[in-house]
């Protein structure tokens, strides 16, 4: 009889611990969100350049910020993000000169050699707002795993400065209205684990339309390509 007793009271505590344990883990997925804060370390490039204009150096870019994810389905690996960031970018380049004239911000093209430059170049720093479509295979209790973000972002461009330095001359401009304000492009994160390619693509042009070189528009674009780091 001590034997069933002892039998029923095991299967009444095995019952009970896995009630419990269902009932923790179903909580632990009504609440399970990942990835909310990102770092990004891009090499930046431009596109679609004047024919006289090439890059040089390592033009850099350093992004942070915070993504609200918003799982959409049960299993909690698909779902929405939507964010709010900074970006801070560099662009080396040649033979483009930026500089002020009768009180309007004109664009040559000239012989570096000429004078003997030692910097050209541009940067932007924006406020942004990340919009993702997010898959990965996670669990609230695996922290390794794939996914694969893809997304739209804007940026507002809150300042922006030109240097140019040589032997002849310097010339430094800060908050000049050439730079389109509104930047936005595609963005593409994927990978596995703590090590995750990125990509944007900017699909307008960095200076406003009303900024001409040999009287043609300057259509120049972003390309951002680097790795992104994702926090909890």
């Amino acid at each position: 009889m001590k034997g069933y007793v002892f039998i029923l009271l095991a299967l009444i505590g095995m019952f009970g611990f896995s009630q419990n344990d269902k009932a923790e883990k179903t909580e632990l997925y009504k609440n399970y969100r990942e990835d909310q804060f990102y770092a990004s370390v891009t090499y930046n490039l431009l596109n679609e350049k004047p024919r006289a204009v090439s890059q040089s150096g390592f033009s850099s870019g350093f992004h942070l910020g915070f993504i609200r994810d918003m799982p959409i389905n049960q299993r909690r690996n698909v779902a929405i993000g939507l964010g709010l960031g900074i970006s801070a970018n560099t662009y080396n380049q040649k033979s483009l000169l930026i500089q002020e004239a009768n009180n309007d911000i004109v664009f040559n093209i000239i012989d570096e050699d000429d004078y003997n430059v030692s910097k050209n170049k541009f940067n932007t720093y924006l406020i942004e707002v990340p919009l993702e479509i997010r898959w990965r295979t996670s669990t609230p209790t695996e922290y390794d795993f794939w996914r694969i973000y893809t997304g739209f972002k804007v940026g507002y461009v809150f300042y922006n400065v030109t240097k140019f330095e040589s032997e002849v001359g310097n010339v430094k401009l800060s908050n000049n209205d050439s730079f389109n304000k509104l930047q936005y492009g595609l963005t593409l994160s994927a990978g596995y684990g703590t090590w995750n390619f990125h990509v944007y693509y900017g699909l307008n042009p960095i200076f406003e339309s009303n900024s001409k070189l040999n009287d043609e528009s300057i259509n120049m674009k972003a390309l951002k390509i680097g790795l992104m780091f994702y926090i909890l």
